[in-house]
């Protein structure tokens, strides 16, 4: 009985930060930006829960319509990856690719080092047809075939 009492203190007393733990809920903290995003600069800042929206909803069915000097920001489809879901938005002026980033993307060292070398190859040429980064084969299809899928909306096919 007399190591009972104390016993009985010292279990209570551990419990207590059990008890007064507030989990964070996350609106406050944020997480740092992507390389793609980095690599647009005139690009606004992404929030992963304005990207939670369904693949085929409106705004992504149709390209949009050019603003006054010639500029459109068109999406491209989410594309489900063994890795991840990757989704990139293009940035055409006049016609030409002037920037990507990613909307979307796995959090993987592979694809944080792939997506510079995808966006620096897609300004390259102009186009989706490029190569795919060694050691990120499963994001470069995804990011291809989002990049496919933006220009395609762009010339309304």
């Amino acid at each position: 009985m007399r190591r009972a009492l104390p016993a009985l203190v010292l279990s209570i007393a551990a419990l207590i930060p059990v008890w007064r733990y507030t989990p964070s809920t996350g609106a406050s903290a944020q997480a740092p930006p992507s390389p793609a995003e980095a690599l647009s600069p005139d690009a606004p800042p992404s929030d992963s829960s304005a990207s939670s929206a369904p693949p085929n909803s409106p705004s992504e069915s149709s390209a949009p319509p050019s603003s006054p000097s010639g500029t459109q920001v068109i999406a491209g489809s989410t594309v489900p990856t063994a890795k991840g879901a990757v989704q990139v938005e293009v940035t055409l002026t006049a016609g030409r690719i002037t920037s990507v980033r990613a909307l979307k993307a796995p959090r993987h060292p592979q694809t944080t080092a792939a997506l510079p070398q995808l966006i620096e190859s897609t300004l390259d040429a102009q186009s989706a047809d490029i190569d795919a980064v060694t050691g990120a084969t499963i994001t470069s299809d995804g990011y291809k075939e989002s990049l496919q899928a933006a220009l395609d909306r762009k010339s309304g096919t």
